[in-house]
């Protein structure tokens, strides 16, 4: 796999949302979650708001769309 970029930080329910429609389109993200990866490390370590959405840099252009819209929405319902 070629490098990833992180197009996304938020919680984990809004993360999981962004990596359905993106998979709906054939891309298929990493989902890293800083608060259960140090948990289960055995130490705390980030927020509830620490899960991070990488793509792979080849596929940014195509999901583009997909994430300035959904951002867009999230805005919205604030």
């Amino acid at each position: 796999m070629d490098n990833t970029v992180k197009v996304f930080t938020g919680g984990a329910i809004t993360v999981n949302l962004l990596r359905t429609e993106l998979e709906s389109i054939g891309i298929h993200p990493i989902v890293k979650n800083l608060r259960q990866s140090g948990a289960s490390a055995g130490f705390p370590g980030g927020t509830s708001t620490s899960v991070e959405l990488y793509i792979s840099q080849s596929e940014t252009e195509k999901a583009e769309v997909i994430i300035e819209d959904f951002k867009k929405r999230q805005e919205e319902n604030k």
